[in-house]
């Protein structure tokens, strides 16, 4: 964190190449692929997209993702146990919007990239079997950024949470005993990101969306025990890691939607904030949650505690005014407390599942410089 300015960071995924979209496209659907050439793609794009966060100003940045196809969904080719595929049922706030629903159906129907929708199942004994694929990732980030002038950056890794709600037990007698093993593999990533002194990002999208997903007939309080659970399991995971070099990351899930069946923050704030890492990261620019930083006035972060700020809505192309940015980071440096405990950055990834942002490109990069300037002018107010 700096102490005289609002540094910039986001979320994670970024917009892949179309070259690389259609190559993850076809090996997902079964297709041969030359795997040699989707290597060398990742590759490239990984270094566009340092060069790019540079010129938009970013201060933290990511590997965009690009050597993966979605941001859970690759970890089926890292790990043994998984098999198959099953339709992962869509969110019930659709089944209130009909036209809606037949919209967005026909929508994604057209469109080429990979599903989170049409997972795999866990089929065997979870285990992390190819190392060299995740030392390969980050040795391409790290070479990537060799040069560049950044003197931080991060790498994302999968809760073990949504990982075992997408990809459904059909092995495991009980779903602990599953969400335990998924834990214990990801662990090496979790470690190998510290190791190499990146940032670790767990994404856990699951602590808010799977409330409209797999909880959206039982008791909030059924909900809130898992997300008690998922907490508890990552805590085990880390143990040991630095705190302060751990973040979390949770949503409502990363779509365009009415959302008007989402759980309330204040409902599950306390269980997320169980987790033993050094920052949180929320969204708060899209229409439905911005309202929610109100909720850390009554419900504080631990004082060594920080929170990354959703400034910018990934599901939408108007670009963000910079006072637009500004005002929220203002608002949440009051919620919090202390303006040297925040960051600037967006309510989800761009591109969590290759070839399904709705953003293209030019207006990513073009929210990303906006989320600069902003910044910038919260850290003059606010320093």
């Amino acid at each position: 964190m700096s102490s005289n300015r609002i540094l910039a960071t986001h979320a994670g995924s970024l917009p892949r190449p179309g070259r690389l979209v259609q190559l993850y496209a076809h090996r997902v659907n079964g297709e041969p692929i030359d795997e040699a050439l989707l290597a060398a793609e990742g590759e490239a794009a990984t270094r566009a997209v340092i060069a790019r966060q540079r010129e938009a100003g970013i201060d933290i940045p990511s590997d965009g993702e690009q050597v993966r196809e979605g941001f859970f969904l690759y970890v089926q080719r890292r790990m043994s146990g998984f098999g198959g595929k099953w339709a992962r049922s869509p969110s019930r706030e659709f089944d209130a919007y009909p036209e809606f629903a037949e919209r967005r159906r026909q929508a994604l129907a057209t469109t080429t990239g990979v599903t989170n929708f049409s997972p795999p199942m866990a089929i065997g004994p979870i285990r992390y079997e190819d190392r060299a694929a995740n030392a390969a990732e980050i040795d391409g980030f790290k070479a990537a950024l060799a040069g560049a002038g950044f003197t931080d950056a991060f790498i994302t890794a999968p809760s073990p949470g949504i990982v075992a709600m997408a990809m459904k037990n059909q092995y495991y007698p009980d779903d602990q005993a599953y969400l335990t093993d998924v834990a214990e593999a990801l662990k090496v990533e979790y470690v190998a990101a510290i190791e190499a002194g990146l940032m670790l990002q767990i994404d856990a999208p699951d602590l808010a969306l799977e409330r409209h997903l797999t909880y959206a007939d039982r008791p909030i309080s059924d909900f809130v025990g898992f997300v008690e659970r998922v907490v508890a399991t990552i805590n085990a995971a880390i143990a040991g890691l630095p705190r302060d070099r751990i973040r979390l990351h949770a949503c409502w899930g990363n779509y365009e939607g009415p959302h008007d069946h989402d759980v309330a923050l204040r409902d599950i704030l306390p269980a997320i904030l169980k987790a033993e890492v050094g920052t949180f990261m929320l969204p708060f620019a899209n229409p439905r949650h911005q309202h929610e930083i109100k909720v850390f006035r009554d419900i504080p972060l631990k004082p060594d505690q920080k929170l990354i700020v959703g400034c910018i809505d990934t599901q939408t192309a108007f670009v963000e005014h910079p006072e637009v940015i500004a005002d929220r980071l203002e608002r949440a440096a009051e919620m919090v407390g202390d303006p040297t405990r925040i960051q600037a950055g967006t309510d989800c990834g761009f591109d969590t599942s290759a070839g399904m942002g709705r953003i293209t490109p030019d207006v990513v990069w073009a929210k990303l410089r906006s989320l600069r300037q902003g910044a910038d002018l919260a850290g003059e107010r606010l320093f």
